[in-house]
């Protein structure tokens, strides 16, 4: 059975219907041209139950949706398989986490399916670096530092799951990410100095990347509206309503899709965007971090 998360339902059912009422279209008359019963457009409008494939293209076929961009997208919400050779899941394929299903919590697994799928992700971290940036001693101090004395065979494994991950960030389309860093995840000595100066040279070189965007948020900067704690901005080309904001809690996550959300905490990201150092600051700013000044 694909694997689909509720969040992903929703945001394709909230789609296609707003696809179907631009033209007019009750969700009857949407059933009836399919052949379908009216509760199985509901149903997928709702995000009650999931969408195949074919049932999404259908649904566009008589929405009269002829963009390509607008259909892949939908198309990937509902586990479609890629027409190109992106960083996408090739035809055939499950994605690389579905061998870990028995292993991560549903709201983990939601959360690498959105992250796999957008093109562009900004975050707040106030504590621990980004785990999309982590070097492998890093990841592996932070994950036993969550789960208390966790046995070592579960640490290696959930510290492949985060190296895997950070694929995103390398083929044709990479993920464009944006960080904002309280300078307390350059201060933590995660795992010991020697793990930890690792870990911000490992920064700066990510940070060079094209499509990586790094501001430090120093001490010297005061309180900032970010304190509260971390988030991620999940978002999809082309297509602003299909936006997320990720909160993560020491036990689970939480997803928030309102429009109203969504607005508050873009412009929050916005603000601590400008309160920190430019980019090319930032990265000199860990470099002499990391050189202990």
């Amino acid at each position: 059975m694909r694997y689909e998360p509720a969040v992903r339902r929703r945001k394709l059912g909230a789609e296609l219907r707003r696809q179907r009422e631009l033209i007019g279209m009750t969700s009857r008359e949407a059933a009836c041209a399919l052949g379908w019963h009216q509760s199985k457009v509901s149903r997928i409008e709702t995000g009650s139950s999931g969408a195949k494939p074919s049932d999404v293209a259908r649904l566009l076929d008589v929405y009269s949706v002829s963009d390509p961009e607008l259909r892949e997208m939908l198309g990937a919400l509902c586990g479609a398989p890629a027409p190109d050779g992106s960083r996408k899941r090739s035809p055939g394929r499950r994605g690389w986490w579905y061998a870990y299903r028995e292993l991560l919590p549903a709201a983990y697994l939601d959360f690498i399916r959105l992250e796999s799928e957008a093109s562009c992700a900004r975050t707040l971290e106030t504590t621990v670096v980004p785990g999309l940036l982590q070097t492998p001693a890093y990841a592996r101090a932070v994950t036993r530092a969550a789960l208390g004395d966790p046995p070592e065979d579960l640490v290696e494994e959930l510290v492949r799951v985060r190296m895997a991950r950070q694929s995103v960030l390398a083929g044709e389309r990479p993920l464009q990410l944006c960080a904002v860093l309280d300078e307390a995840a350059l201060r933590h000595e995660v795992g010991g100095r020697a793990v930890m100066d690792g870990q911000l040279r490992h920064l700066v070189r990510q940070g060079a990347l094209p499509h990586v965007r790094l501001h430090v948020l120093p001490f010297s900067r005061g309180s900032h509206i970010g304190i509260t704690g971390p988030f991620v901005i999940f978002s999809f080309a082309r297509i602003a309503d299909l936006d997320v904001v990720v909160l993560d809690h020491l036990t689970s996550s939480l997803h928030l899709e309102r429009r109203e959300d969504l607005r508050a905490y873009a412009a929050a990201f916005a603000s601590l965007r400008e309160k920190a150092l430019p980019h090319e600051e930032s990265l000199a700013y860990i470099t002499a971090v990391a050189d202990g000044t």
